[in-house]
């Protein structure tokens, strides 16, 4: 051993202080620190607690409807984005019972967070069509700047208005729709969304520029933005029931991508098919159907195995978008998008109960009523 070497650890000893330096660093960088674990087990002030702190969609389970839905009659609302209109579909006899005009390039059917009213939302007309599930009529307008998607926050304080055009998220108070605060978003084309398990940050999807938002719902900041891989065009967000990790489907990677929200990082990806698009969980939440709008087929992912296990398709083709599940959760429905029609799929097998006939883009239908306690928003996302 040379002079300049006396005091200095041998090589053994080096590479095992840098094995443990790196494990170290590692762990820093995966787990939370105490004090982020703390604030992400800490509620949003006023949300409805979890019925199971294991499955945020316990309250969804077949024929579990809020008696604030008691007596609404069964049906399933379709915004027609190439008509301007709305069709009202009977989903016992699987015909077209209703049709009214609406405001220019409807989008999608939102139930309200206190379940009493369903907008239609109409993007290009800057405005929302009040409907009355319970008549299943239309009744006011309002003025609403850009409406192409809206979310309730979990405390059922605001209506998130997703200006897809202008790039805002505008916070409204959710009973009014008075505006409170406009959040103009740092990407392109911010379209979907979901909350976490304690409702307190949300993760969008930017549908333009590839990317995924997250912002904290209480003070409507940003906390940061994720690049998705490739040429990115990412869709609808849904959170697992476990409240583990935020599934986002892309079109153009034709899967759904797995983000830790936490973390706020890529773990995962499920190829299911070309342009995957809409995302809605069985009534058991044992099953995430993602609907593949380039191919007509649906995928049933299994949210133990985090694997795609059958895939259904539409015969003789089709364009599967937007939908929901019905009450009893035998049934998924989905708009035709292409094909001016909607899809009935049984959800024991997959084949096709029917195919209705409605007008021109057919985009977010709503099935109502659904379970739950609480309407976040979209076409029905309940929890």
């Amino acid at each position: 051993m040379t002079v300049e070497d006396r005091g200095r650890p041998d090589r053994t000893t080096l590479k095992g202080w840098l094995g443990r330096v790196l494990v170290a660093l590692l762990c820093s960088l995966l787990v939370p620190s105490s004090k982020a674990g703390a604030q992400s087990a800490a509620p949003l002030p006023g949300m409805p607690p979890l019925l199971d702190p294991r499955d945020v969609y316990a309250a969804d389970r077949p024929g579990n409807l809020s008696p604030t839905v008691s007596g609404f009659p069964a049906r399933v609302y379709v915004p027609n984005s190439g008509r301007n209109t709305v069709d009202v579909i009977d989903p016992r006899t699987f015909k077209v019972i209703d049709h009214f005009a609406v405001g220019k390039q409807p989008q999608h059917i939102t139930p309200s967070y206190d379940l009493q009213t369903l907008w239609v939302l109409n993007d290009l007309n800057d405005s929302l069509n009040r409907i009355d599930p319970a008549t299943g009529r239309m009744l006011d307008i309002v003025k609403v700047k850009d409406p192409y998607n809206m979310y309730f926050t979990p405390d059922g304080r605001y209506a998130i208005v997703v200006a897809e055009r202008i790039h805002r998220l505008d916070f409204r108070d959710a009973h009014t729709m008075n505006l409170v605060e406009s959040v103009v978003v740092p990407c392109r084309g911010v379209d979907h969304m979901d909350f976490s398990a304690n409702g307190r940050y949300l993760i969008a999807s930017c549908e333009f520029s590839g990317e995924l938002l997250k912002m904290d719902v209480a003070t409507h900041k940003v906390l940061g933005t994720l690049k998705l891989p490739g040429h990115a065009m990412p869709q609808d967000v849904r959170l697992t029931p476990d409240g583990s990790i935020f599934y986002v489907a892309d079109m153009m990677a034709n899967g759904v991508h797995e983000i830790d929200g936490e973390s706020f990082k890529l773990v995962g990806f499920v190829p299911t098919g070309k342009n995957a698009h809409g995302l809605y969980f069985s009534r058991d939440s044992k099953w995430l159907y993602v609907s593949n709008r380039g191919e007509g087929t649906v995928s049933l992912i299994d949210v133990q195995t985090r694997k795609v296990a059958t895939k259904w398709t539409i015969p003789g083709g089709g364009s599967p978008d937007m939908g929901g599940v019905s009450a009893d959760g035998k049934v998924l429905w989905l708009s035709g998008r292409y094909h001016a029609e909607v899809y009935a799929l049984d959800t024991a097998d997959g084949h096709l109960l029917a195919r209705i006939p409605v007008g021109k883009g057919p985009h977010g239908l709503c099935v109502y009523p659904q379970p739950g306690r609480y309407s976040l928003g979209h076409t029905g996302n309940m929890r």
